[in-house]
């Protein structure tokens, strides 16, 4: 009995592990129906106006997956939003070997932000921080 107990245990752990797998497997970066997508062309026309060189456009994750170069010579690969053409997810190499990742929120750095106004930050002096 106590075989029987601990086969159908092990069976059952298995049968979740399956599960749990194959969730994660399907989980895909963009989910938009297929009639909702907009051309390659399109894909190609937003790249080209971010001042990128394509080498290929393809579909990865439910996403545009442009892969070529920025304005700065680096290798770049981006997913987009197959219906909005928003960016997703941004990947560069720089020189220096490090892979730079980022999401679509603000791709491109641009140093020009002001510092929040909470006393933490002031301008031309060093970051502070009093710990109650």
């Amino acid at each position: 009995m106590k075989k029987y107990l601990i086969a159908a245990t092990l069976l059952a752990g298995l049968a979740g592990l399956g599960a749990a797998g194959m969730a994660l497997a399907d989980d895909d970066d963009c989910r938009v129906p297929m009639a909702d997508w907009q051309p390659r062309e399109a894909v190609q026309k937003m790249a080209e106006a971010q001042g990128w060189a394509v080498r290929r456009i393809k579909t990865d994750d439910g996403c545009y997956e442009i892969k070529g170069r920025d304005t700065q010579g680096r290798e770049i690969e981006v997913k987009v939003d197959p219906a909005t053409l928003a960016i997703v997810e941004m990947e560069y190499d720089d020189d220096d070997d490090d892979d730079h990742r980022g999401s679509g929120i603000n791709p491109t750095p641009s140093g020009t932000g002001q510092p929040p106004a909470n006393g933490l930050f002031v301008p031309g002096g060093k970051p502070g921080a009093v710990v109650q």
